[in-house]
């Protein structure tokens, strides 16, 4: 089992910044991949960065590249997104999920993103 917390949601004025940090506890021997996801008000939930684990390749989304940066801290299993230059449409609740070797994926509960314009 693995439990996830993100933390660090908030709301902000457009073009300014927040970071989200995610802390994984339980069994994280096989840990193959961490990413963050968010779901926009009344939209299907969506992937904005992921990390794999043995490995310093990251992937963004498009509209994220450039204003959003995944990092971890392996020693104290946390994976942050630096969140700049945030606008209104990056509204919505952000999600951490770690996904496992086998393909088992966990989630946290979500922490909550508001930029007004």
């Amino acid at each position: 089992q693995v439990q996830l917390a993100e933390s660090g949601g908030g709301l902000v004025h457009a073009g300014e910044s927040l970071r989200l940090s995610c802390v994984a506890t339980g069994n994280l021997f096989s840990l193959y991949s961490m990413g963050w996801y968010r779901q926009p008000p009344g939209k299907q939930r969506e992937l904005v960065a992921a990390i794999t684990s043995g490995s310093a390749t990251n992937y963004y989304d498009d509209r994220v590249k450039g204003r959003f940066t995944i990092s971890r801290d392996m020693a104290k299993n946390t994976i942050f997104l630096q969140m700049n230059s945030l606008q209104p449409e990056d509204t919505a609740v952000y999600y951490c999920k770690h996904t496992l070797l086998g393909g088992l994926d966990y989630w946290g509960q979500g922490t909550q993103v508001s930029v007004s314009s």
